[in-house]
């Protein structure tokens, strides 16, 4: 089959994929654009994802391509429309659009990755200077919202001592190993639509993980390079608290595209954070923004607002030092839920306080990463 043919045949499995709430194929109203065909079946497309859009229309988008006879590989790039630009310059399904636009989703890393890596397109670690602030909160709903839009996303614990992934996603598989002696290769985990891997996987119930500096690089280097993650827009990784033996193994590995830094309000907490920061600066790891979580509680009975752990610290760091400011996460009892239930807020409580807060500043992130490759500012 020739290119030109399966390029035909791709946009008509592509024209059948219907737009719920418009009921317009995706073709029709331009949401598939720059479609191309090349040798051994690989389609690329473009795929315009408007505010009003519902995100798994891209995963509709992608299946349909998928399965069409004789397609090998999808690659979608997923865009924002360009700020200020008409729909008519936004939809264009021959490529020729009036407008460049932001290219978030899965547009290929600036560098090439080694390995299995090769096939990621964007790794991002979500960190913090000190425990208990909700670090693996954020980047289990972050991994998680970004899913649900569609994105082909993993999500790496790499916080040895405290794993607590495989709780939050509610998995409690081991995962299977494949291959020949000396070739094994760990296939990931998946839930809500995200790929896992987390040395809880591993451990049996309330076993510790007790071990030094080295044997920490090991398993994250492990975990880089014997997991089969297969092709994913966004690599989310859960870092430990602090600024030690993993951070610094972790950027010795593999280029990071970004950092997001989690803190409350606390001075305390912001302190650390502030520390975090330059220690990503002083690997040349640039630190996407800043996250302010447990900010403020309403009482569910009376109404009242309460800001338990202060209201404001981490807006002011990050504005001190220049950095975006993602978002303040609520005190809400809809996270307590959800990480006990294994389901991420975002997906289990998407309304309350919190799932839309979060899902907010997942999009924040989504966009200044794909913003950055596309040479615009978000």
């Amino acid at each position: 089959m020739s290119n030109e043919t399966l390029k035909r045949s791709v946009m008509e499995a592509l024209s059948a994929v219907v737009h719920p709430h418009t009921g317009d194929d995706v073709v029709a109203s331009g949401h598939v654009q720059k479609l191309e065909v090349e040798e051994g079946g690989r389609v690329r497309f473009s795929f315009l994802l408007r505010t009003e859009d519902p995100g798994a229309l891209i995963k509709h988008a992608r299946t349909a391509a998928e399965g069409v006879e004789g397609v090998n590989e999808v690659k979608v790039n997923v865009r924002l429309p360009q700020a200020g630009a008409s729909p008519q310059a936004e939809s264009s399904p021959s490529g020729r659009s009036g407008g460049g636009g932001l290219k978030p989703g899965s547009v290929p890393a600036p560098t090439p990755r080694p390995g299995l890596l090769s096939q990621v397109d964007h790794v991002v670690a979500v960190s913090s200077g000190k425990g208990g602030v909700g670090k693996s909160m954020v980047a289990t709903n972050l991994a998680a919202a970004l899913a649900a839009e569609g994105l082909r996303v993993g999500l790496l614990d790499a916080d040895i001592y405290g794993p607590n992934i495989p709780r939050m996603f509610g998995e409690s598989r081991r995962p299977r190993v494949t291959g020949e002696k000396g070739k094994e290769m760990i296939e990931p985990l998946e839930a809500h639509g995200v790929r896992l891997m987390s040395l809880g996987f591993l451990l049996e119930d309330e076993q510790p993980a007790i071990m030094r500096g080295p044997l920490i690089a090991g398993i994250l280097k492990q975990f880089l390079e014997q997991v089969e993650w297969g092709p994913l827009d966004l690599m989310v990784v859960d870092m430990p608290p602090g600024t030690g033996d993993a951070q610094l193994s972790l950027v010795q590995t593999i280029d990071l595209d970004g950092a997001i830094m989690v803190s409350t309000s606390q001075a305390v907490a912001t302190g650390d954070v502030r520390r975090g920061v330059k220690m990503f600066e002083k690997v040349n790891t640039p630190v996407l923004g800043v996250v302010e979580n447990m900010s403020g509680y309403t009482c569910g009975e009376c109404g009242a607002e309460v800001d338990i752990f202060g209201s404001g610290g981490a807006e002011r760091l990050a504005r001190e030092m220049g950095l975006e400011f993602l978002g303040a996460i609520p005190l809400d009892p809809a996270i307590r839920k959800a990480g006990d239930a294994g389901r991420p807020t975002v997906i289990s409580a998407p309304d309350s306080p919190a799932g839309g807060a979060l899902r907010t500043m997942a999009q924040k992130v989504f966009t200044i990463l794909h913003a950055s490759d596309a040479g615009v500012p978000a």
